[in-house]
C-alpha cells in the first residue's frame, strides 16, 4: 500500500470538516490540488475569482458553515478581493486557499509567484499563511478552520506551493472541535439590563449578527418585553428584525449628523451585533443627541474598540439578548409612540418625482415583483440608487430571507445568488431566489449568470435599468461636485449578455410584462435575467 500524500491527508481532513464544496476558477499552480478530483467531492466552476469568492460567501451564509475558495496564487486572489473585503466585513467564514509555485523556485520569483502571501490579502483577512513546510499543510488547514469559525467569524487565506502535494504525509490529520460563540461576561450584561430597565425611553438597535445567529425570536423577546421601539443598525446586510413588527421603526441614516437627530428624545440606546456605526457620507453632527447614554454588544473586538463612544461589552448579540430578555423588567406599554418609516431599513427614502407617462418607476416596478413573487422568496440586493423603493415595497418579514453587501463594494450580490441558491437546493428548503441588481453593479461579476446556468439554478435577477451611475450622481449633489464625467452608462443590452452565459433573457417595457415573465421564470428550471427600463431618478442621500 502506497504512502498517503500530503493530499491524501488534506482532502480526508476536508471530508470530516464537512468541506467537500469548492469554488473555485482553475489555475496552473492549482492544478496539483485538485489532481485527480475525489467522487465525493464537488467542484463549482466560475469563470472569475470574484464569482467563486461571492458565489461561496452567498453559500457559506445560506448552509450556515464555512465553504472553500480555490483561487490562481496572487494573480486570482487579487481578481477576488472586492470579495474578500465583503467577506470579512459580512463575517462569512470562508477558506480561501491558493496555489504558489514550486519550492525550489520561490527564491528567485518566477513567473505568477504570491511573493508575499501572507501579507496581499490582508487586512481583509482574520489569517494568512504560506506554510513552511509541506508537512504543516493539513494542520495548517485545521487551523485556518478554526480561525475562520472562531469568533468574530470571517475569511482566512492559505497559500500552498504546487509542489506540496505529492509529498509523503507524517500521519493523519487532527481534527478538532471549535467554539463558535463567546458569552457576555455576567456582571457587564447584568449592568446594561438594569441600565435598560430605568432608562425612561430606551431604543433598541440590532444589527446583521442576529440574523446570522437566527436571533429574531430573541430579539422579539426582548423588544416586546421592554415595549422599546427597534431600529436597523446602518447598512446592515442582513435584517435583525421583521420589518412588519409594530415595535420596528426602520434603518438609521448612514451619516454622522442625521443619525444623532434620529435618536433624539431617547435617553439610552443599546446596540445589539452591529458596529458603532458605519457611516458615510460625512455629515457633521454629535455623534450621539444631549442626555443619550449608549451601551454596545459585539463579539468582534475591533468592533467595539474603534467605536466612538459609548460602553462596550463583547459577547454573542443572541447570547446577549437571552441575558437581557431574563433580567430586564417588563414594560406594559411603549412610553411614547413608534415613529415608522415607510422606507424599512433602507438609508434614504424613495426618490421624489413621479415616472413619465410610459415610463415604469422604481417602486411600481418593486410592487410588482413582490406581488408576483411567492411569499418565501429570497431577496438579494444590490441597486443603491433604488433601496429606499424596494425596502417601501418588500418589508422584510421571515428569517434568512433578506442578503446584501456589508461592504459597498459591488459585483458581490449576482455571484452571492447564485451561491445562495445552490445553498437552498442542497438545504432542502428550495426557496426561490430574486437578485435586484442595477444595471451598473450588474457589470461587476456578470460571469456568475454562466455558473447559475451550468447548475440550473432557478434565479430570477432582475436589472432595473436607467442608464446611469444614479448613486454616485446623489453623492455628486452632496459634494457640489459639478460635471463629474462618467456617470452615464448607455449602450447596455443586458439581455445579450444574459443569452450569453446561458441564460433565458427576457425585457419587460409594462408591468404586465414585468408580471408574466416573473410567472415564466419561478416556473423555470434555470436562471432568468428580466432588463426592465425605469426612470431615471436621483435618490437623496439624507
Amino acid at each position: 500500500m502506497s504512502e498517503p500524500t500530503i493530499r491524501d491527508v488534506t482532502y480526508q481532513l476536508l471530508r470530516e470538516l464537512g468541506l467537500t464544496t469548492v469554488f473555485g476558477n482553475p489555475g496552473s499552480t492549482e492544478e496539483t490540488f485538485l489532481k485527480d478530483f475525489p467522487g465525493d467531492f464537488r467542484y463549482i466552476q466560475t469563470l472569475q475569482e470574484a464569482s467563486a469568492v461571492g458565489a461561496a460567501d452567498g453559500y457559506a451564509q445560506g448552509m450556515r458553515r464555512p465553504a472553500l475558495v480555490n483561487v490562481h496564487t496572487s494573480a486570482g486572489l487579487c481578481n477576488g478581493m472586492s470579495n474578500v473585503l465583503t467577506a470579512a466585513m459580512n463575517h462569512t467564514p470562508l477558506i480561501i486557499t491558493a496555489g504558489n509555485q514550486t519550492r525550489e523556485m520561490l527564491l528567485m520569483e518566477p513567473w505568477l509567484t504570491n511573493i508575499e502571501p501572507g501579507m496581499l490579502p490582508r487586512p481583509w483577512v482574520k489569517w494568512s499563511y504560506e506554510p513552511v513546510r509541506a508537512e504543516d499543510v493539513p494542520a495548517a488547514f485545521m487551523r485556518a478552520y478554526a480561525v475562520a469559525m472562531q469568533p468574530p467569524q470571517g475569511p482566512v487565506f492559505l497559500s500552498i506551493p504546487l509542489d506540496d502535494w505529492d509529498k509523503p504525509a507524517r500521519g493523519a490529520a487532527t481534527v478538532r472541535s471549535v467554539a463558535s460563540r463567546v458569552a457576555p461576561d455576567p456582571d457587564g450584561i447584568a449592568r446594561f439590563a438594569e441600565a435598560l430597565g430605568a432608562a425612561r425611553h430606551p431604543a433598541l438597535i440590532y444589527g446583521a449578527a442576529i440574523a446570522r445567529g437566527q436571533g429574531w425570536p430573541q430579539a422579539i423577546a426582548l423588544a416586546e418585553k421592554l415595549q422599546a421601539p427597534v431600529y436597523s443598525a446602518p447598512a446592515s446586510e442582513r435584517p435583525p428584525f421583521p420589518e412588519t413588527h409594530a415595535l420596528y421603526c426602520g434603518g438609521l441614516p448612514f451619516a454622522i449628523g442625521p443619525l444623532a437627530k434620529r435618536l433624539e428624545g431617547h435617553d439610552l440606546a443599546v446596540v445589539i451585533g452591529a458596529p458603532v456605526f458605519r457611516y458615510y457620507p460625512y455629515v457633521p453632527g454629535p455623534w450621539l443627541p444631549d442626555g443619550l447614554r449608549l451601551l454596545h454588544v459585539s463579539d468582534d473586538p475591533v468592533e467595539t474598540g474603534r467605536a466612538p463612544v459609548g460602553e462596550s461589552l463583547i459577547g454573542d448579540a443572541v447570547l446577549a439578548l437571552e441575558a437581557l430578555e431574563r433580567l430586564v423588567p417588563p414594560r406594559a406599554e411603549p412610553v411614547r409612540p413608534i415613529e415608522r418609516q415607510p422606507h424599512g431599513m433602507a438609508p434614504h427614502p424613495a426618490a421624489t418625482g413621479g415616472a413619465a407617462d410610459g415610463e415604469i418607476g422604481a417602486l411600481d416596478l418593486f410592487r410588482a415583483l413582490r406581488e408576483a413573487a411567492p411569499a418565501d422568496t429570497v431577496l438579494v440586493e444590490e441597486s443603491p440608487s433604488n433601496l429606499g423603493e424596494l425596502h417601501t415595497a418588500w418589508p422584510v418579514d421571515k428569517p434568512d430571507s433578506f442578503y446584501t453587501f456589508a461592504s459597498g463594494s459591488l459585483g458581490w450580490n449576482l455571484p452571492a445568488a447564485v451561491g445562495i441558491a445552490l445553498a437552498e437546493r442542497d438545504s432542502g428548503r428550495n426557496r426561490p431566489v430574486l437578485a435586484v441588481i442595477g444595471d451598473g453593479s450588474f457589470q461587476y461579476s456578470v460571469q456568475a449568470l454562466w455558473t447559475a446556468a451550468q447548475h440550473d439554478l432557478p434565479v430570477l435577477f432582475v436589472a432595473p435599468r436607467n442608464g446611469q451611475y444614479a448613486i454616485l450622481k446623489a453623492f455628486a449633489e452632496l459634494e457640489e461636485t459639478p460635471g463629474v464625467p462618467g456617470l452615464d452608462i448607455p449602450g447596455l443590452d443586458l439581455v445579450a449578455l444574459a443569452k450569453g452565459y446561458g441564460c433565458t433573457g427576457e425585457r419587460a417595457e409594462t408591468l404586465d410584462e414585468v408580471r408574466r415573465i416573473c410567472a415564466e421564470a419561478f416556473s423555470r428550471k434555470g436562471p432568468t435575467v428580466l432588463e426592465v427600463p425605469i426612470a431615471k431618478t436621483v435618490p437623496s442621500l439624507l
